[in-house]
């Protein structure tokens, strides 16, 4: 039998507020992909009055989505420029999905490893409202996230060597500090997955970082849309058999799926 499970986003008794969910969910989505946009184009394309836009634009900019500005909003600067700025603009709509059914998986009072990645950004915007989390990171990012929720959860941001175009700390003492902690879950982020090789990074320090969360925590979590799958990257994570719960945003190829739920694990489609 099948564990392949499908998670839908979930909804909410209030019908206005789920519309009004939607709605910023999608003028989020538009900055980010232009990086800027007028009130006028935000009405025109949500459909909506100008003065909705407003409120929602003040609403998004005190939570740290998008920067309110004259006639308009932007990005934040804090999201860094070059690559990383480049894939938070990239399968918005399939990372916002993947974000929103990862985080039906959390529970309060729970400690959760989260790895940089724009895919993790968006799942610690999806669970911030969530109390009592102790969050371990190294992404600036996440933290700042979690922080600015003012909810009853706590994060700890890692030290290390700083870099700057993924807000992130990365090097000997963050994998240090990482073995300090104890975690129920980590929840990461990936460059590639096949069946062969199993989870891989493009980048030796974050793979490091990620392979020092996994050893600390007690399930492992992947988060990965589509584009993912099938890839190949220079480092490896962890094997398919090592990983507890897939969630992404489109059934895996046969070779994957086939392997991954050989070794009990479970696929979680969002969407």
């Amino acid at each position: 039998m099948t564990n392949l499970v499908v998670i839908m986003t979930k909804s909410v008794n209030n019908g206005e507020a789920m519309k009004v969910e939607k709605r910023q969910a999608k003028l989020v989505e538009i900055v980010r992909r232009n990086e800027k946009a007028s009130v006028d184009e935000l009405a025109s394309l949500l459909e909506t009055s100008r003065e909705t836009v407003r409120r929602d634009l003040t609403h998004l900019s005190e939570l740290g989505k998008i920067l309110k500005v004259h006639g308009g909003a932007r990005m934040p600067r804090v999201l860094g420029e070059g690559p990383f700025k480049q894939r938070l603009s990239e399968n918005i709509s399939a990372k916002m999905e993947i974000a929103k059914a990862a985080a039906a998986l959390v529970e309060p009072g729970e400690t959760l490893f989260i790895d940089t990645g724009s895919t993790t950004l968006f799942f610690a915007e999806a669970i911030a409202e969530v109390g009592d989390l102790t969050i371990v990171t190294n992404s600036t990012e996440i933290a700042r996230t979690i922080a600015r929720a003012n909810t009853t959860s706590r994060a700890y941001l890692l030290g290390g060597e700083f870099s700057a175009d993924n807000s992130q700390t990365i090097g000997t003492m963050a994998v240090t500090q990482i073995r300090s902690f104890r975690a129920h879950h980590v929840f990461l982020t990936i460059g590639a997955m096949d069946a062969r090789t199993g989870a891989m990074d493009y980048n030796i320090a974050e793979a490091q970082i990620a392979r020092a969360m996994i050893e600390q925590s007690q399930t492992i979590t992947v988060l990965a849309d589509a584009s993912k799958l099938g890839a190949l990257a220079s480092f490896e994570v962890c094997p398919l058999a090592s990983i507890d719960r897939f969630v992404t945003d489109r059934t895996p190829p046969p070779d994957i799926l086939k392997v991954y739920e050989a070794g009990g694990g479970k696929v979680i489609l969002a969407g």
